[in-house]
């Protein structure tokens, strides 16, 4: 099974590339962010008949969406949204046993307070869904570079929103909650492990970025991962997707 993040800044100017992607990898599940545009304005090019969706989005700001390949769960998504939601950040869907969500976490340029917030009520979320004995798997743009090694050393900048102390304690109470950093996991020793670069001085081609797009998944799906791939030559983005395979 393939699970799969984007934050594809824009699905009208990805809508091409989208369908290029889903098309060549067939990915069961796919969570994009960043659509900036409400389901209406989302492109007829992108509505994929083979999957189940949820388009999560507001005018030319922030949304998500959930898209789950018809058939490859024995039932049919049931989609909704936890109760800390905002801006369009988050849509979760439920398949028996298992919950899958989309989640774009604030980056905390206009309202840090908020962003911290958000990150307290996401990793209690988490530990609901454990404690009712679910299976969750949670992939978006977490906007927090988990630890120092997750920034080039060019990128490093104490202070700078993504990378204090206290949005990374944050992300560990994630991690404590029950949920594998599944990149991380499989690929213990890479310090050139980026998702985002900053859109000037050809930083992409050269690798100098930030990893901020995550595959976060409850242990027992994790312990099955295969590889969790950044794709990182793909698409017109400022974000690379990532790709999560597992043996089931």
């Amino acid at each position: 099974m393939k699970v799969a993040t984007w934050n594809v800044n824009g699905i009208r100017a990805r809508q091409a590339q989208f369908c290029e992607w889903l098309e060549r990898d067939r990915p069961e599940v796919v969570c994009l962010q960043e659509l900036k545009a409400e389901p209406a304005q989302v492109p007829p090019q992108c509505q994929l008949e083979d999957y189940d969706v949820f388009w999560h989005g507001m005018r030319a700001y922030s949304g998500v969406s959930l898209h789950v390949r018809k058939g490859a769960f024995p039932a049919a998504p049931v989609f909704s949204h936890p109760d800390f939601d905002m801006e369009s950040r988050i849509v979760q869907a439920s398949l028996g046993n298992r919950v899958l969500a989309s989640v774009y976490v604030p980056n905390g340029g206009k309202d840090y307070p908020a962003k911290l917030e958000f990150m307290r009520r996401l990793a209690a979320w988490v530990r609901r869904v454990h404690e009712e004995g679910k299976e969750l798997v949670l992939c978006g743009d977490i906007n927090i570079a988990r630890t120092e090694r997750d920034v080039h050393p060019r990128e490093r900048k104490p202070g700078i929103i993504g990378q204090r102390p206290e949005e990374r304690e944050l992300f560990e109470s994630l991690i404590a909650a029950g949920i594998v950093d599944v990149g991380r996991k499989l690929d213990p020793d890479n310090d050139h492990l980026f998702t985002w670069w900053p859109p000037w001085r050809n930083l992409r081609q050269r690798n100098i970025g930030w990893r901020l797009d995550y595959v976060l998944a409850s242990e027992s799906i994790a312990a099955r991962a295969q590889n969790c791939k950044v794709l990182a030559d793909f698409g017109t983005s400022d974000h690379a997707p990532v790709v999560m395979t597992t043996a089931e």
